[in-house]
């Protein structure tokens, strides 16, 4: 594998080439992959570029404020032709899903990325896996492409940096998010309103479900694990969305003296959809992997198919053998 670089004046080169560019989201969107994905249109529309959205999943409700992003459509590969597609945030091909269809409807491809588990699958790739953020690396590649960010962009960029770090809680948390939301704020940004929006505020079947999940959590190893479950009843009953359950994981870390956590929601397709979390120093990516899943040292993400209490014990189980070294 190549060293993690940046290669911003790369794929500027590329992107100032290209006039039709596809620019496409990870499965099960988030903060970070959208306000980039959302980003990067804002700019190419500025440069003239024909521009298209796409992602395999649909975009959170709580995330439909952010500019141009109702433009984003699951492809059916059909599409294009495109000079170029561009990945955001997509550690690796899987993480594409049908948007993999694309791939050979695009003369060039090209990925920026802050997974260190990226094996670099494009054919230009800006990778750095100690970025906080993808939004991080596309705000160096808005500089790249000679682009000023306006209001619109510093709410995509803010949406991005600050959902990846956990509202600037994680370790990660570095300088450059400091530096960058100063610049930000001085865009206009409407912090107060999308801070609400994006941390305190919740649906009610997100309310329900974390009753539930609350009421799954049992600890082993000492209460340094913390396990929660969500059947698809669970789901049903409260009239909940996948994406309700995104951060509920974080509940079971924040327990005093648990070092990993674990949530493990039913799907609708039989899949298994685990989130995985941990402390520093401890790491949980190398367990994910495990599983043919991956992310971030300290959050990553899993799915497997199969009975929901036999997949638990099977990860639950790499968990116990990592925390006892």
């Amino acid at each position: 594998m190549e060293a993690m670089t940046r290669k911003p004046e790369a794929i500027a080169r590329m992107l100032r080439d290209a006039q039709t560019i596809a620019i496409c989201s990870h499965v099960n969107p988030d903060g970070d992959t959208l306000g980039s994905a959302a980003a990067m249109r804002l700019a190419l529309k500025k440069l003239g570029k024909t521009v298209s959205l796409f992602c395999d999943g649909k975009v959170p409700d709580q995330l439909a404020f952010l500019p141009g992003i109702g433009e984003m459509s699951v492809p059916t590969g059909e599409e294009g032709p495109f000079d170029l597609m561009l990945a955001v945030d997509v550690s690796d091909e899987k993480r594409l899903g049908c948007c993999a269809k694309l791939l050979p409807q695009c003369r060039h491809t090209a990925q920026i990325d802050h997974h260190p588990t990226n094996p670099f699958f494009m054919e230009e790739n800006s990778v750095d896996g100690d970025a906080p953020a993808c939004c991080i690396l596309i705000r160096e590649q808005l500089a790249a492409l000679g682009i000023e960010p306006d209001r619109d962009m510093a709410i995509c960029l803010y949406t991005g940096i600050s959902t990846d770090t956990g509202n600037f809680a994680f370790a990660s948390t570095n300088a450059d998010c400091f530096e960058i939301m100063s610049e930000l704020m001085g865009k206009g940004l409407p912090l107060a309103e999308l801070n609400r929006v994006l941390f305190r505020e919740r649906a009610k079947p997100q309310v329900l479900l974390m009753g539930r999940a609350l009421n799954s959590l049992q600890y082993y190893e000492g209460c340094r694990i913390a396990v929660m479950k969500l059947t698809r009843r669970d789901f049903d009953e409260c009239g909940a969305l996948s994406e309700h359950a995104d951060t509920l994981v974080n509940f079971g870390l924040d327990t005093v003296g648990t070092r990993m956590a674990m949530l493990a929601r039913e799907g609708g397709d039989g899949a298994i959809k685990f989130s995985l979390r941990a402390k520093e120093p401890d790491c949980v990516s190398d367990i994910a992997q495990e599983f043919g899943g991956g992310g971030h040292p300290q959050a990553s993400g899993i799915t497997m198919y199969g009975d929901l209490d036999e997949t638990v014990s099977r990860v639950l189980d790499a968990m116990i053998r990592k925390l006892n070294g």
